[in-house]
């Protein structure tokens, strides 16, 4: 028996090899640390992309003309038209966009209701554009300062091995308001 732990004790002074096994305990760890640093970089930086699509969308909104439009709706056409310009810039697909869920819930300029439902025509079929919504609330005698909303959301899919995100798709948000331009 004493002979057993001898070799034991020999055994668990030997080092040879030692930094083999250590490597092969780290290095998958450290490869699964780089890669969910390169997967949330990209899901950063889709982020990124998405809320200047939504602010240009809303800054296109804003504007009170649009020279190729004659739908009423043209402040819609213009926001849609700036955003998936700077989806494809950016080297996303457009027709992935949705609709936020839940839709902002925000109130009229026209008649105070405070269901500005989001615009309908194919043309925002992706995104959600309201029109003629209070970006302040109206005090006193005054009116409150009346803009556009531009929202959507993205999905991205996580490629992360051995995690519990692995292929799961999140869905980004990023929402945008202007005030309406008066010239």
């Amino acid at each position: 028996m004493s002979r057993l732990v001898q070799q034991f004790r020999c055994l668990a002074r030997e080092t040879s090899g030692a930094e083999i096994a250590e490597a092969a305990a780290v290095l998958p760890l450290m490869f699964l640390m780089l890669l969910g640093i390169f997967w949330f970089g990209q899901a950063f930086s889709i982020y990124g992309a998405i809320t200047r699509a939504a602010q240009d969308g809303a800054r296109a909104g804003s504007l009170p003309y649009c020279a190729t439009c004659t739908a009423a709706n043209s402040s819609s056409v213009n926001a849609v038209t700036a955003a998936q310009n700077d989806l494809l810039a950016a080297k996303l697909d457009p027709t992935l966009a949705q609709y936020p869920s839940p839709a902002p819930s925000l109130v009229s300029c026209i008649d105070g209701s405070t269901a500005v439902s989001c615009d309908s025509s194919a043309s925002a079929s992706n995104f959600c554009v309201q029109t003629q919504v209070q970006l302040t609330p109206t005090t006193q005698g005054a009116s409150g300062t009346c803009g556009v909303s531009f929202s959507m959301r993205y999905p991205y899919r996580f490629w992360l091995p051995f995690t519990s995100i692995n292929k799961q798709t999140i869905w980004i948000s990023a929402s945008s308001r202007m005030r309406m331009e008066n010239q």
